[in-house]
């Protein structure tokens, strides 16, 4: 999948709250690069953050996921600037994805938060 198609796809498939401005930066076969931003003035909440983890895990592993188990170590608090998520599918086991990602502030430096979590993944709809 490029770049442009996960665009596409994150754009149609999740709420516009979820979305932060999402842009997509890499998509090379497992591994997916988003950067998203905030609007002037405004600050990340956790469920802010909670939001970017769920968007990243499931550009990685597909939209149409179900979370079924999250682990979610913070490791520092995030700047009031762009995030940056890495995440990437450490394993498939049938319809079980396990993925990894990690989100930064601003830069690909300290990470802010390291996030596992298994995934269902649901046949997509024809």
């Amino acid at each position: 999948m490029t770049e442009d198609e996960l665009q596409k796809i994150l754009e149609t498939a999740l709420p516009a709250a979820d979305l932060h401005d999402v842009f997509v930066e890499e998509c090379q076969d497992q591994d997916i690069r988003l950067r998203f931003s905030l609007k002037s003035g405004e600050k990340w909440s956790s469920a802010d953050l909670l939001s970017l983890v769920d968007t990243s895990l499931r550009a990685a592993a597909g939209v149409a996921s179900s979370l079924s188990h999250l682990n979610v170590t913070v490791l520092r608090a995030a700047h009031d600037a762009d995030v940056i998520a890495l995440s990437r599918v450490i394993r498939r086991d049938g319809e079980a994805v396990h993925v990894e990602a990690w989100l930064f502030s601003h830069a690909v430096v300290e990470p802010m938060l390291h996030v596992t979590a298994s995934l269902v993944r649901r046949p997509s709809p024809r």
